[in-house]
């Protein structure tokens, strides 16, 4: 557990790191609440990108000037027109020391990293197979059904039958993502003899020193399947800020007789982020990435989102028995509830919207937003894929261990009512239902 003290401190820290690279200091006073802490980082996150900005007022999309190598903190830009070809050199935002071999792509978001790779999977494999997991993130998904046809996506089930009995003469590609299931993702890496020829990894929901992704690393290497890891950069490694859109994808190493693959892979990406207009804005690069201070932070900032989304899972099992949905996500960061009666998406959106004001007007820190890893809580509605369901997300936030024990009970206490009233609703309108059609015998 971690006292309010313990926690404030640490906040402290979080300030002071944004602090020390602006330009012109503000005076940090000590949070004495969290709603502070969150105020006062997103207000330094503002005041480092507006200065970024009016320091280098004449680095527009077109290098114009030639005056100077823009740069972010320690990442350094070089372009001529920085849609089509920038270059950027600086740290890998991963934590791992063995990065040898490595090269990154980055895009100007999450979704366009993905975006650039599938679509640069068909100049190689002009027909092959995608094997998703089950409840992958569903944009992907819609992505791949929708947009890449030269993709046959094939959902694994119940077994894991599909990726070792490998039959067809087309090329199989395996989307590994953290939104599954943690003993679907556990299956997979312990899979001897995959069958693959590519391992799509989207690595965006696990801390980006996680032991998750250098157990698949490591099964990659071993089964001498070539690997690309894609992120966006957005949630988990800008201290919660959202510093700006911001997606990479990383051609690791690989297998020697792979690598040739892997640089083909390498050029048509960086082709479908020029066609596609999707490349990164130098703005948008977090200049923190490289101190001292910012891994160990994160580090500890992450494992207070595990701790606390554990916290809620064993909450939720005793006091909603029945209304989990999936608790054990791989990346542990959040659980959903479903509702006893089948939610339409809009029905999803007024929950949350009422749960979230609710606790607000309570002075608890849980928002309605649509991403997570802040400093408060946050509550969305999802789409469970497997029961074709919508449901309601809530995810972990970075708070003092009492605090958060105390969103949780709420949430749970509100969840209850609410399904309480549902329930005498639907039983409501079905007794008027059937009184109206008594009526209606009657007369005739």
């Amino acid at each position: 557990m971690e006292s309010v003290e313990a926690y404030s401190v640490r906040k402290k820290q979080e300030l002071d790191l944004l602090n020390s690279f602006l330009g012109e200091p503000l005076t940090i006073r000590s949070p004495k609440s969290v709603a502070e802490v969150i105020e006062q980082k997103f207000h330094l996150a503002a005041a480092l990108k507006a200065e970024h900005v009016l320091h280098d007022w004449a680095l527009t999309e077109t290098a114009w000037t030639h005056s100077h190598r823009p740069r972010s903190g320690p990442f350094q830009f070089e372009y001529d027109y920085q849609r089509a070809d920038l270059k950027v050199r600086g740290p890998s935002f991963y934590g791992f020391e063995d990065q040898s071999g490595s090269q990154t792509v980055y895009t100007g978001s999450g979704m366009a990293a993905i975006s650039a790779l599938l679509m640069a999977t068909a100049s190689i494999f002009p027909q092959a197979d995608i094997v998703t997991m089950p409840n992958s993130y569903g944009e992907t998904a819609e992505l791949i059904d929708g947009h890449a046809k030269h993709l046959r996506r094939i959902e694994l089930g119940g077994s894991l039958a599909e990726i070792t009995a490998f039959r067809g003469s087309r090329p199989r590609i395996l989307l590994l993502d953290s939104c599954t299931s943690a003993g679907a993702f556990g299956a997979i890496v312990k899979c001897d003899q995959p069958r693959l020829d590519l391992v799509v990894f989207d690595t965006t929901c696990f801390s980006s020193g996680s032991g998750h992704i250098v157990r698949a690393l490591n099964w990659a290497r071993e089964t001498t399947t070539p690997v690309v890891l894609l992120r966006s950069h957005t949630k988990l490694d800008s201290l919660g800020v959202e510093y700006g859109r911001l997606g990479s994808v990383v051609f690791t190493g690989g297998p020697h007789a792979k690598q040739r693959l892997l640089q083909d892979f390498l050029a048509e990406t960086r082709n479908a982020v020029r066609l596609f207009g999707g490349a990164a804005l130098p703005a948008h690069f977090p200049p923190y990435v490289a101190a001292p201070a910012y891994r160990p932070l994160t580090n500890t900032r992450v494992a207070a989102m595990l701790r606390n989304n554990r916290r809620a899972m064993r909450h939720f099992s005793a006091a909603l028995a029945g209304s989990s949905a999936v608790f054990h996500f791989a990346h542990g960061l959040y659980v959903t509830l479903a509702s006893a009666r089948t939610l339409a998406e809009s029905d999803a959106r007024d929950v949350v919207a009422e749960l979230c004001a609710d606790l607000d007007r309570r002075g608890l820190p849980l928002r309605h937003a649509g991403s997570f890893g802040f400093d408060f809580g946050a509550a969305e509605w999802s789409r469970d894929r497997i029961r074709e369901r919508c449901v309601v997300r809530i995810a972990a936030a970075d708070l003092p261990t009492s605090m958060w024990d105390e969103v949780v009970a709420a949430v749970a206490a509100w969840w209850k009512a609410h399904e309480r009233q549902t329930k005498r609703s639907v039983q409501k309108v079905g007794k008027d239902e059937e009184g109206k059609l008594r009526t209606e015998k009657r007369i005739a």
